[in-house]
């Protein structure tokens, strides 16, 4: 089962004229992985983010075909908690190892079915562009990418690598929407 991080967060967002409740997009980033999964919800505007929850799916000990149910029960199961309208995952990219790709592969896969169960769109990118979105290098390590992860959402927990890529992965999203979306109002 998931672990949660902290609870989620209510907020107000300040207009130009007074202070209102509004309703941001929520998204899912996904980390995936065939033992462990990072997840991350977070509420955003496409300028401002704001972390709900993370964690990771953690599967070891059962056989692969039932380490994707897990994977796909899990994810499913956030997502009916915390109701996130879009999902954003990793692709995959291609290792030393082919097996160990096509496992990534298919824990992609079982994420991405329980998104498409609950009729939720699904966004994917490469490793260099998260990395890229997040840090500003397409380069950058693991500790580069949570320390960034850490500095946009001001967050001040301990979070595990597989955490901190799956926010990062969700904040990549979120700025590349809100981008698309200011293109598509200048046209």
């Amino acid at each position: 089962m998931y672990k949660k991080s902290i609870p989620m967060r209510i907020f107000r967002l300040k207009s130009w004229n007074n202070w209102f409740n509004r309703v941001l997009p929520r998204i899912i980033g996904i980390d995936p992985g065939s033992r462990i999964t990072g997840f991350a919800i977070i509420d955003t505007d496409g300028q401002k983010s704001h972390h709900v929850v993370s964690g990771c799916i953690k599967t070891q000990g059962a056989d692969f075909p039932q380490r994707l149910g897990i994977i796909f029960k899990d994810v499913s199961e956030l997502i009916k908690t915390y109701n996130p309208v879009e999902m954003s995952i990793e692709q995959v990219f291609m290792a030393t190892n082919a097996g160990a790709a096509l496992k990534l592969g298919q824990a992609r896969g079982a994420a991405i079915c329980a998104a498409v169960e609950h009729d939720l769109s699904v966004a994917e990118y490469a490793p260099r562009l998260i990395k890229q979105a997040v840090v500003g290098r397409g380069g950058a390590d693991k500790a580069q990418v949570q320390q960034m992860v850490k500095i946009i959402l001001n967050l001040h927990i301990p979070m595990t690598p597989d955490q901190s890529d799956a926010i990062a992965i969700a904040l990549c999203h979120a700025h590349s929407r809100f981008l698309l979306n200011k293109m598509s109002q200048t046209t």
